[in-house]
């Protein structure tokens, strides 16, 4: 470095994925050179993974947006006219006035991708503008069912507790690999760094992951059977009286009616069911009711299947019953640090989210939920048909829908049919060439945002700010008030910095304040539910294993089992033609999602996608390791590369998702080459009260494939 360069270093947070590892970002002259973990983060403690450094690649990448465009030919033909900002306003504000005048503000949906900055943000605007439509992939499909079932079942979300001076005696890691993986803020290298104390680790997945192959006892369970394992755990755990008597006698609703609900699940049921010995569901059971403390690391796996609220459910009540709830080391509940966000839910009169599409029989999902959304598969099907109202406008914020919906045809035939198609990305994407208009996105290195981790609990506030400027590039926040001042929309207009400074007003700080220092920490306290006799913010005042709150809403109090609809026991008709089960979803720690594959740094050690065989499974249909794979089920055929592995079971077949080819010539860059979710499905049954739609545990047939041209 020559004198005359000069050298500062930015606190920030990490937001390559949605979790928020504190950074130290080291500028020379304007320009980002380094990335580093920030060792007084409270989170992460200067630890960072492989996707942090490559933000760097990603900012500075020669196919990023850099200005908004109009489509200038057909809808997918790959031409484009750029524009100026305000003529992308001009084109916003025309178009959805037209239809908000003509059709009603419900038939504009608006669209997001998984937990970002702006997660919170694409709701607000929503509500603004008028429409209870709004809708992500992961909504009634990740994380947001096991909120739901964690606030009516505890009242908060519990965590696991690596925060404080106790380890978790043993973790029950649950349909989540958090050794690759560190969403909602519950950062990867916590359970890494418990492998290497005393910590005992009990896992249940179709996969041996690197946790399954530390853990004490792994669960291989039949894809989309959980239910059916936690049921049989919870028989375990009442029959043999291994629960704390004390805690649940003091703390606990309607024991008495679980213990009597779960007496036929026994083991041996579950076995038969899940593929699981019953011997291992027993010895798991006992070594989770005889560890204390103890947590429960669960993942979207468990909710990417019809059953997710019961699954949920039946898993939640394995910790409440060995009352290792809100200790020390334990599942405990966050300082909740921020002021609430203004989602601005009173914007809309109650004739209009009755409106909400599927929120008459999704009752969970689009009246009572943390953040009421729509049905996708409904609004996809108001697009196609127009049933129960047309929806005529789609605007899309950081998301590449046909590799992230299921059923990727169909999606595709639902953007087809909407009168104007808007999406605001940082590369132009398969679904990003299908739209009328594309606006140019911001990266976190490029913005100024304010978040709180772990979601939903908040025990550390963390500031991202804004470092660089390309192109022309916005946040999405911004986006929405300069387009809500545009349009005369009375709401969310407001400056985002005033937004943030409000939410700060409990820590003290300002917005400005917090840039400075990167974060702020307000450690958890322990045994709330004691204080003053505070007990549990639930209707009964205590854990409830007998749900009020899903009663209430006319769904099972109780946790219950149901097969998949498609699986070899609901469809041995399909599975003659269709024998291996498919599995998908697997975290992969150098992209997220659908997301960096563009980046040299990432792409280089994972290049092509991967499906898992057992090696006998090969050896049946001839295929050998590295060999190209054909995966088909009733929706769709897609290729993959054969990694073979013992770690799978000989019937099970795992293909990674999110794939398409930012490489490749043409608009649609392979996207219907081997993107798992062409083989998915958004059809019925659903979650009768999410309304999740079965992501796993589809069944499928393989065959050698030539290798892709």
């Amino acid at each position: 470095m020559s004198e005359l360069e000069t050298t500062t270093i930015h606190k920030s947070a990490c937001r390559m994925c949605h979790g928020g590892c504190g950074v130290l970002v080291h500028m020379t002259d304007g320009r980002i050179k380094k990335i580093v973990g920030d060792p007084d983060s409270p989170l992460n403690r200067g630890k960072i993974c492989i996707k942090a450094p490559a933000s760097i690649e990603l900012v500075n990448h020669p196919d990023r947006l850099k200005f908004p465009m109009k489509r200038a030919g057909a809808r997918g033909s790959g031409e484009w006219d750029r524009i100026s900002w305000d003529e992308a306003y001009d084109i916003l504000a025309e178009r959805l006035g037209a239809i908000i005048e003509e059709n009603g503000a419900q038939s504009i949906a608006i669209g997001t991708g998984t937990g970002r900055h702006h997660c919170e943000f694409v709701p607000r605007f929503a509500n603004a503008l008028g429409t209870p439509n709004w809708c992500e992939p992961g909504h009634a499909q990740c994380f947001f069912p096991r909120v739901n079932v964690s606030k009516m079942t505890f009242g908060d979300l519990p965590i696991c507790d690596y925060y404080g001076d106790t380890d978790p005696d043993c973790v029950l890691v649950w349909g989540h690999n958090p050794a690759v993986s560190g969403p909602d803020g519950e950062l990867l290298f916590h359970s890494r760094a418990l492998t290497k104390k005393n910590t005992k680790f009990i896992v249940v997945d179709p996969r041996r992951t690197l946790l399954a192959e530390e853990a004490e006892i792994w669960l291989q369970v039949r894809p989309g059977t959980d239910d059916a394992v936690a049921l049989a755990m919870l028989n375990e755990i009442i029959g043999a009286e291994l629960h704390d008597a004390d805690f649940v006698e003091n703390w606990t609703f309607g024991f008495d009616q679980l213990k009597a609900h779960v007496q036929p699940f026994t083991p041996e049921w579950a076995e038969s069911i899940s593929w699981v010995p019953a011997e291992k569901i027993r010895a798991a059971a006992r070594l989770f009711a005889a560890s204390k403390p103890s947590v429960v690391e669960w993942g979207c796996a468990i909710e990417h299947s019809p059953n997710s609220i019961q699954t949920a459910r039946a898993i939640a009540c394995l910790p409440a019953l060995t009352g290792t709830i809100d200790i020390p080391g334990g599942w405990v509940f966050g300082s909740h640090i921020l002021g609430e966000f203004p989602f601005l839910h009173d914007r809309l009169e109650e004739d209009v989210k009755a409106m909400r599409l599927g929120s008459d029989e999704f009752r969970l999902l689009g009246r009572t939920n943390v953040i009421p959304s729509a049905h996708i598969p409904a609004v996809f099907e108001a697009m196609r048909t127009g049933e129960p109202y047309p929806i005529k406008a789609f605007l899309i914020f950081g998301n590449n829908p046909l590799a992230t919906y299921a059923n990727s045809a169909l999606v595709r035939d639902s953007l087809a049919n909407v009168e104007f198609l808007s999406i605001m990305d940082l590369f132009m994407t398969p679904s990003a060439e299908l739209a009328d208009l594309v606006l140019p996105a911001a990266s976190w290195l490029e913005l100024d945002a304010l978040t709180a981790f772990p979601f939903f609990a908040e025990t550390t506030a963390l500031a991202q700010q804004k470092l660089v400027q390309v192109g022309e590039c916005k946040q999405d926040e911004v986006v929405f008030a300069e387009l809500a001042q545009r349009m005369n929309l009375g709401f969310g207009e407001e400056d985002i910095e005033s937004i943030f400074d409000a939410r700060l007003e409990a820590v003290g700080k300002s917005f400005q304040e917090l840039t400075r220092d990167g974060f702020a920490h307000k450690p958890i306290t322990y045994r709330k539910h004691e204080t003053d006799n505070a007990g549990f913010n639930t209707e009964s005042g205590k854990i409830e294993l007998y749900s009020l709150a899903l009663e209430k809403l006319g769904y099972d109090p109780l946790p219950t089992y149901r097969e998949p609809p498609e699986s070899p026991l609901s469809k041995p008709d399909v599975a003659r033609d269709y024998p291996l089960v498919l599995t998908s979803g697997a975290r992969i720690l150098n992209f997220f999602t659908s997301e960096h594959r563009q980046l040299t740094r990432l792409r280089r050690s994972h290049a092509e996608p991967l499906v898992e065989l057992h090696p006998e499974t090969a050896i049946k249909f001839a295929i050998r390791d590295g060999d190209w794979v054909w995966i088909e089920t009733r929706r769709g055929k897609i290729r993959q590369k054969a990694k073979l592995t013992d770690g799978i079971d000989r019937r099970v077949v795992h293909v990674e998702f999110g794939w398409w080819f930012p490489e490749r010539d043409g608009p649609e860059k392979g996207i219907w080459q081997s993107n798992a979710n062409l083989l998915t499905d958004q059809g019925p049954p659903y979650d009768p009260a999410m309304g999740t739609y079965q992501l796993r545990a589809l069944l499928c047939r393989i065959s050698k494939a030539p290798a892709p041209l």
